[in-house]
């Protein structure tokens, strides 16, 4: 049965290149650089053979660590679990469990991830090839920690097979598997420095890690290298208890998945909960506010391009840290507004051909362009202001706070002016509806940068005199050019905010159909 198992996963390997000879080039692709990347890992752990048995027991206890860290978390929150093998297929086969277990256990080694770690683990015997039982030693660990990473995964994975089966869980997972990711200069950096300051930090660190789950199987070649039998005894029994304790959770976990498979449909809701649509007054522009900020809230292809705005002020405070001078930071408040003002210039875009309803309804383009410029501008303007006094809190240059704030709230409503004129005269290649939010859709790449380039162009030039007075404030020191800032700022910015919305308004009152037939391209 479990050679079976194997057999039927590579079948249905076989059968999808079979289908899409582009899957079969992008796995080609992807399977020559992650074995480029195991190799090297392979060599690095082979040469370390010569290096002393402390320093090489660090590097390969927390790189197994991080390799069973990587297996739990990765298939969950990047949603990439191989599910070739899905259990929920073997719910009306009577698959004896012992033999389904070690079937997709062993099945989890095929493919690249599974090859992958399974090189760079066993080249951990290279690194102990250093007497009869070191190599023994690490063969056993190895092999432990690959079954463990494969258990572990699976445990995870069935675990959360009903909330994988979610796209809000979907939706939230790869939103919240950005935020380490745009982190990782500043995360990198802290680590970089600690260990500099503490040479002898990663050493103590691996030397715990090896006495938990994470880090005994790949300790145990080291352990028996220095000659130290007992604690490698010991963490034998903690690896081998790990596994058999994962095993059996995995057991429990699959025994109610194929009894009761998870439930991907919708929950039923009761009827009469307008919810926005309750608070926001009842005109056409109020709900088309209500409307766009459903979508901000709801959809995650408008929240994931705010995931950044909450960690500008992180970056910027780490990268002034790093110099002593927070200066920098005197740009938090001018480039949040930029960024969320222009935010709302693929918002026709975003909606595809649910723009019909607009087109329907015979809402005019003036309520539309001021229903979502306003909706924008609810959490807009609260996260600009704050932004724009958080640099003084740390510099306490509070001489130069009106003149900034003034050219925030001018970049903020001109932009949303601009962008209210953009969206209703372009259209650009955006993520579909129900598309990963950082998916990269088709389209027309030149007119799609073309329009946004061109677009932050004009919206620098209608911003120049706010930018001009800051300017003078900086070079003279005068506070007078930044009181003047903040009382011309704001004026202009809602004289463009005005225009712009009835500029656009009118040109959606005239091109509404074929704009429609642009976004029905897209589809």
């Amino acid at each position: 049965m479990v050679a079976d198992l194997l057999r039927l996963k590579l079948t249905l390997l076989r059968n999808s290149f079979r289908r899409s000879p582009w899957q079969l080039i992008g796995l080609a692709i992807g399977g020559l650089y992650a074995l480029g990347i195991a190799g090297i890992c392979a060599v690095a752990l082979i040469l370390l053979h010569s290096a002393e048995v402390e320093l090489a027991q660090t590097f390969v206890v927390l790189g197994g660590a991080a390799a069973v860290l990587g297996w739990a978390v990765i298939p969950v929150v990047a949603s990439a679990v191989d599910m070739t093998l899905d259990p929920a297929r073997f719910t009306t086969f009577s698959v004896p469990m012992p033999k389904l277990l070690a079937g997709l256990a062993l099945g989890g080694l095929i493919g690249i991830p599974g090859l992958a770690t399974a090189i760079v683990a066993l080249s951990t015997v290279g690194t102990w090839w250093r007497g009869p039982l070191a190599p023994v030693a690490a063969l056993a660990g190895a092999v432990l920690g690959i079954l463990t990473c494969i258990v572990l995964s699976r445990v995870v994975t069935t675990a959360t097979a009903g909330l994988a089966a979610s796209r809000r869980f979907k939706d939230a997972s790869s939103l919240v598997f950005m935020i380490p990711l745009i982190l990782l200069g500043p995360l990198a950096a802290v680590v970089t420095r600690g260990i500099a300051e503490s040479a002898d930090f990663l050493t103590g660190f691996a030397r715990t890690l090896s006495w938990t789950p994470l880090g005994a199987a790949w300790s145990l070649g080291g352990d028996v290298s220095a000659g130290n039998l007992g604690a490698a005894l010991l963490k034998l029994l903690i690896a081998g208890g790990t596994l058999a304790g994962l095993t059996w959770c995995w057991k429990v976990l699959l025994e109610r998945a194929l009894v009761s498979p998870p439930y991907a449909g919708s929950s039923r809701r009761k009827g009469g909960h307008l919810g926005l649509f309750s608070v926001i007054p009842a005109t056409p522009a109020g709900a088309v506010t209500a409307r766009a900020l459903t979508y901000w809230l709801r959809d995650p292809r408008y929240s994931g391009s705010l995931v950044v705005i909450p960690l500008l002020p992180v970056l910027m405070f780490f990268q002034g840290s790093q110099t002593g001078e927070y200066g920098v930071l005197t740009v938090l408040g001018p480039l949040t507004a930029f960024m969320l003002a222009w935010a709302i210039s693929a918002d026709v875009s975003y909606d595809n051909t649910a723009f019909a309803l607009h087109l329907a309804s015979g809402v005019r383009g003036l309520d539309d362009r001021l229903g979502r410029a306003t909706a924008c501008l609810v959490f807009a303007l609260p996260v600009t202001v704050a932004f724009s006094i958080f640099p003084f809190m740390v510099t306490q240059d509070w001489i130069n706070l009106p003149g900034v704030i003034g050219f925030s709230l001018g970049i903020l409503l001109t932009g949303l002016g601009l962008a209210s004129v953009v969206s209703a005269r372009y259209t650009v290649a955006v993520p579909l509806p129900g598309d990963s939010p950082f998916k990269k859709p088709p389209g027309n790449v030149a007119q799609t940068l073309g329009v946004q380039f061109g677009g932050m162009g004009v919206l620098l030039l209608l911003v120049s005199p706010e930018g001009v007075l800051l300017l003078l404030q900086f070079v003279t020191g005068d506070p007078l050019f930044g009181w003047i800032n903040l009382a011309v700022g704001p004026l202009l910015g809602l004289v463009m905010f005005g225009t712009g919305v009835r500029l656009g308004g009118k040109w959606l009152d005239t091109r509404g159909p074929e704009l429609l037939a642009q976004l029905s391209v897209n589809r």
